[in-house]
């Protein structure tokens, strides 16, 4: 006698065309029948899917949302970061009046470039530098006679002075011959057009004089450091002069890596060292090191060079990080030294 199937559909899935496939699916047409909704409803009213279909459809609506969000998230990340790094690295300032300090501040320095050096050999080459500066109609060398020699360079921003969205004073700094000084430039800005314009005659300033260095008492010093310190990192010098790799990785304390300048500069001396008390294992040490710098024009490229080939000698301090490991002394890390004048 044939078995019968035991086999119950749910009624979420009636009608379900995959279920139907089974041989031995029972089937209960009261499961694909809805219920009628109101008087007189006919077969057209009827719920089309089965029960469970919604579910179905919900959840696949949920997980394309998540899969949009994702792919939004995704995309929009990067794009923050690299505008937040553009506006860290020179995006441009503009003052709370609307004036674009950054352009302004680029425009003045580009004309204090050119306004600044002049020679009555190539007073020509100057007017027509000078041009792109200047409004119509002005002097094209713009106050300058035509006699005479100037030189400057090291134009550097100081200070902006906004008057309002159109105007502003731009000053500069600039180093000619032992002197440093200041430059002023009205400038102009064209709100519609977005250029700018020299809209005066600028003005050369004094720069204020250096300030006075306080006297500073020096730190008690651990001489028996500092003996020990002297041979090590003399030697340690001399392979940073020449980026000897295997040195180098002597005396660097474990997973620091260091380069060194590839023979630019040759080691002279170890000139001064100073170690701190009180004492420890890690100590901060400041190295007073003498460079020999190349005779010619570029540096030399080879780190076995006779150092006799210098051109002349430099001195330099630095803040080493050492640190002691049983009877030696290791280098953690290198930089400049913050400070070692008075």
């Amino acid at each position: 006698m044939a078995r019968r199937a035991t086999v119950q559909r749910d009624p979420r899935i009636a009608g379900d065309p995959e279920l139907s496939a089974y041989p031995g699916a029972s089937h209960d047409p009261d499961f694909d029948r809805a219920p009628a909704r109101g008087r007189g409803a006919s077969s057209r009213g009827r719920w089309s899917g089965g029960g469970g279909r919604w579910l179905v459809w919900t959840g696949r609506a949920v997980l394309w949302a998540l899969i949009v969000v994702i792919v939004v998230n995704g995309v929009r990340a990067p794009f923050e970061r690299f505008t937040q790094q553009g506006a860290a690295t020179g995006a441009a300032v503009v003052s709370t009046d609307g004036f674009p300090v950054t352009q302004g501040t680029s425009f003045a320095s580009q004309f204090a470039a050119v306004y600044l050096n002049f020679e009555a050999v190539r007073s020509q080459e100057r007017a027509a530098r000078l041009a792109p500066f200047l409004p119509d109609g002005a002097e094209p060398q713009f106050g300058w006679d035509g006699f005479g020699h100037m030189a400057a360079g090291a134009v550097q921003p100081y200070g902006v002075e906004i008057t309002d969205r159109e105007n502003a004073v731009v000053t500069l700094t600039y180093q000619s011959g032992s002197r440093r000084q200041l430059l002023s430039v009205p400038v102009f800005y064209d709100t519609d057009t977005k250029k700018f314009v020299v809209s005066g005659r600028p003005g050369i300033l004094p720069a204020p004089s250096q300030a006075n260095l306080p006297a500073q008492s020096g730190p008690d010093r651990d001489e028996a450091a500092e003996l020990e310190l002297r041979t090590p990192l003399a030697d340690f010098f001399k392979a940073y002069a020449a980026s000897d790799t295997a040195s180098l990785q002597r005396y660097a304390d474990a997973g620091i890596t260091l380069e060194g300048f590839g023979g630019a500069f040759t080691f002279v001396e170890l000139k001064d060292l100073v170690v701190p008390l009180p004492g420890g294992a890690t100590r901060e040490v400041t190295a007073t090191v003498v460079w020999g710098v190349p005779a010619g024009a570029a540096p030399s490229a080879d780190p076995t060079a006779d150092p006799g080939d210098m051109g002349g000698k430099l001195e330099q301090a630095y803040l080493l990080t050492v640190v002691k490991q049983g009877d030696k002394w290791f280098v953690k890390g290198i930089r400049g030294a913050e400070r070692s004048v008075g």
